[in-house]
């Protein structure tokens, strides 16, 4: 289950005197970093959509815009006929009360009592800061998994890239093992060749010293370990693209000692056709490491 770190999702949404848009992408970065445009002034909102996204995504460079745009009608207000007449009736029992204690109260204002809280009605719902986070916070989660099935299907096809890049390495280490074994007669020919030259050369040398060089060149020479930790990687390779977990990483290490076994392989190979082949490794290999850096 490869996922990408390239993704992009959008969304809109609205209340009572507001709507909004929401701009979530990302692409490829060796660690994770979340960048943030938020309007100022709900509190709670960074924090929450920071651990919301920090959850769902692990890796890869993700800018986050919201844009809140206050609509013409939101900032028409209407007096509460029914919270007025309340107030108003208290503001009476409060007068009464002060006449009979023989207290004199400063001049109550029309402002003094628009002031107080459902007198007046209507105005932009974000002046209502924790209901409108709320709001938000409830509309965040569709945009998240937008953005995941983005990533997911970008993955979807990077993975059938990757696993064809798979599939022709293990090609290439097939045919290389092939070669290997036709040029072994070639190789014997040059280790009797290089024998009978230390031999006639040799007075007075270490017959061990002599045992060890021609086992170090018949060592050099032989490529079957290149080939067999070839196949192993192919198989891990494999194992990785299965895998649920984000894999980037792993994949990215992985590309490093596929590289590394066939340069060796090419610094070894004593034949035109094992050195084609480990240079036609050593491009797709490179194609894939490429790819790789897609992945999260």
């Amino acid at each position: 289950m490869v996922n990408s770190m390239t993704g992009f999702a959008a969304r809109k949404g609205a209340a009572p005197g507001l709507d909004w848009a929401w701009d979530l992408r990302s692409v490829n970065a060796k660690g994770y970093d979340l960048r943030l445009r938020l309007p100022e002034g709900i509190e709670g909102l960074e924090a929450a959509v920071r651990a919301d996204i920090g959850h769902r995504v692990t890796r890869g460079n993700v800018s986050l815009t919201l844009k809140l745009a206050r609509l013409a009608e939101a900032d028409a207000v209407r007096v509460n006929q029914g919270a007025l007449a309340s107030v108003l009736a208290a503001l009476h029992v409060v007068e009464d009360a002060a006449v009979e204690a023989n207290l004199r109260l400063a001049p109550t204002t029309g402002a003094d009592l628009l002031a107080l809280r459902g007198v007046l009605e209507g105005g932009s719902a974000e002046g209502d800061t924790p209901a409108l986070l709320a709001t938000l916070l409830a509309d965040l989660p569709g945009l998240l998994a937008d953005f995941a099935r983005a990533r997911a299907a970008e993955g979807t096809a990077l993975a059938a890239i990757l696993a064809d890049q798979v599939a022709r390495i293990a090609r290439l280490a097939t045919e290389a093992r092939t070669q290997a074994e036709a040029r072994r007669p070639q190789i014997a020919a040059t280790l009797r060749s290089n024998l009978a030259r230390v031999i006639d050369n040799s007075d007075g040398a270490d017959p061990a010293r002599v045992a060890l060089e021609l086992a170090m060149l018949a060592v050099k020479a032989d490529v079957t370990e290149e080939l067999d930790r070839l196949d192993a990687h192919v198989v891990a390779a494999r194992a990785l693209l299965a895998d649920v977990a984000p894999v980037g990483r792993k994949l990215d290490f992985l590309m490093q000692e596929f590289m590394r076994e066939a340069n060796t392989l090419c610094s070894k190979a004593a034949s035109a056709d094992l050195t084609r082949t480990g240079l036609d490794l050593k491009v797709v290999i490179d194609q894939m490491r490429e790819q790789v850096q897609n992945v999260e």
